[in-house]
């Protein structure tokens, strides 16, 4: 679990004058001196016992998961398990599982409403999806089929598990084992009830559990009913979020080992009944269950996900980087005392110069390896390990507190512009469009090759003109807003001993309502 600033939050909407919900990415456990006190001596007591008895009761589980698998092909196991292997297993499984999350202090797990069967809602979406411990929701749902990782296959006890499960297996590096998952779930949720149902956490990661994450469609693309299920855990001191930032996952296990006792609560909603226009649109059908379950948990529904290893947020047609990497690499550059404003005039407008990380040390001037790797990581490597240099200009020209945004957008057009091959004009084409989007607002190049057609105007060449450009990036009523309130980068003098600190009130993590909310180390 990565470390660093708990407080960025991008615009949600930079037109409007309401505050942003609170970043759910984020999670921050604040413990008073007696709290502290108490979870010690639990923490020394307690959890130790509560830890190892769990870990013995997990591995338990790997016979009762490998017995009703032994034997079978894989064509048998493309059909449910029924006879004596499912009576055995599954009972001892699931009591097993009881068992593991008693001894890990979840003493009570409260059921309100009623599961439906799995021919009224052959699909179960679980949310909000803020802990590995939320698994726990298999058992009031009788250990319905869940979808995994395949790279989880290999993991000791928790392979076989997802064996005995039947689990849905995807890769994600592999696009054709997303077809396949597709196929795969329509098949089991049309199949008329044969196979039991199939739980999914449409969010696709943890939250703190103040706001909803953008439900993936890959639960709704049947078309089918679903039963939307809602998890909480209702205990005075939240030990169980496990999030982007915040205390990583022994923390968590222990912290929650330490409590005297955990309560999980899992809420049934009605059966949720798609419209004709919703079975035909996966998205459309997300973002309505979405809101069904925002509403019933009181929280925001928000347009937040990750792409990659990237919470994103959406603003308009584009995906913006929930917080800027580019204030990371100020920090870097910052520790090593160097100013970014005399190292702009190394790249050449519209002809990109690519350089090694040696001879990006050697142009920053920097001698610390570990430096030089944590700046370097900051930009796209191609397939020999060379970045261009254009990136480095325009990165290090953000971070000068000596540039107006108007100063900065001209550059960057003037960087990643290219000549035609008629008239005197540059034009800046999706590639140099999308690179500049990715470094300055850490949009996923798809959304900002996307946005740029719909830029460009219709008949004409594929590419921005620099007035066309500034339009955008300056006067848009909603991307000049977004830009101005992302970056806000500060006016003051050059200076070589200081360069724009993110920590500090002028730093760019903008809310929707224009303030700045400046980003805290949590080992500052």
């Amino acid at each position: 679990m990565s470390q660093g600033s708990p407080g960025a939050w991008a615009p949600l909407d930079p037109t409007s004058g309401s505050s942003a919900p609170p970043n759910p990415f984020v999670h921050e456990l604040h413990l008073s001196g007696l709290q502290r006190v108490k979870f010690c001596l639990l923490g020394v007591l307690l959890a130790p016992i509560r830890v190892l008895l769990a870990f013995i009761v997990l591995f338990l589980l790997w016979p009762f998961a490998w017995l009703q698998v032994a034997g079978l092909t894989e064509e048998q196991l493309q059909e449910p398990i029924t006879g004596w292997r499912k009576t055995v297993c599954h009972n001892g499984v699931l009591g097993l599982s009881r068992l593991l999350f008693f001894l890990l202090g979840f003493l009570r797990i409260r059921v309100r409403g009623q599961r439906a069967s799995r021919l009224e809602a052959p699909v179960l979406v679980a949310a909000p999806h803020s802990t590995f411990f939320d698994p726990i929701v298999l058992l009031p749902c009788d250990l319905p089929k869940v979808v995994s990782r395949a790279e989880n296959l290999s993991v000791p006890v928790i392979g076989a598990l997802l064996r005995f499960n039947q689990a849905i297996l995807v890769s994600r590096h592999d696009p054709a084992s997303r077809r396949r998952v597709v196929e795969e779930v329509r098949r089991r949720a049309t199949s008329g009830g044969k196979w039991p149902q199939v739980l999914f956490f449409p969010e696709g990661t943890c939250s703190n559990k103040k706001a909803l994450l953008k439900f993936k469609p890959g639960a709704f693309i049947a078309g089918v009913p679903v039963q939307p299920v809602l998890i909480r855990y209702p205990n005075s001191l939240d030990t169980t979020s496990w999030a982007w930032r915040g205390p990583g996952v022994l923390k968590v296990l222990w912290l929650t080992a330490s409590q005297p006792c955990s309560i999980v609560e899992v809420e049934f909603l009605p059966v949720y009944q798609p419209s004709p226009e919703e079975s035909k649109d996966p998205t459309l059908y997300a973002n309505n269950v979405q809101r069904v379950m925002a509403q019933a948990l009181g929280i925001p529904a928000t347009e937040c996900e990750f792409v990659g290893s990237l919470p994103v947020i959406v603003v308009g047609q584009l995906k913006v980087a929930l917080e800027p990497r580019l204030w990371e690499l100020g920090k870097v550059l910052q520790k090593a005392g160097l100013s970014p404003g005399y190292m702009d005039m190394g790249a050449e407008p519209g002809r990109s110069r690519m350089i090694s990380q040696e001879a990006f040390a050697q142009q920053l001037q920097l001698s610390d390896p570990q430096t030089v790797a944590g700046a370097f990581s900051y930009f796209q490597q191609d397939a020999k390990g060379l970045v261009d240099f254009r990136n480095v200009a325009l990165a290090l020209a953000a971070l000068d507190g000596g540039r107006s945004l108007e100063e900065l957008m001209c550059l960057a057009f003037e960087l990643f512009a290219e000549e035609q091959a008629e008239g005197p004009d540059r034009l800046l084409y999706k590639d140099g469009f999308s690179t500049i989007l990715h470094l300055l607002l850490g949009s996923p190049r798809p959304a900002a090759t996307t946005l740029h057609a719909e830029l460009c105007q219709p008949g004409c060449s594929q590419g921005l003109s620099l007035c066309e450009f500034q339009n955008f990036s300056l006067h848009d009523p909603l991307y000049g807003k977004l830009f101005s309130t992302y970056l806000r980068p500060p006016h003051k003098p050059r200076s070589n001993s200081q360069i724009p600190n993110a920590s500090s009130p002028s730093s760019p993590t903008a809310l929707a309502n224009g303030t700045v909310q400046a980003p805290k180390q949590k080992d500052d």
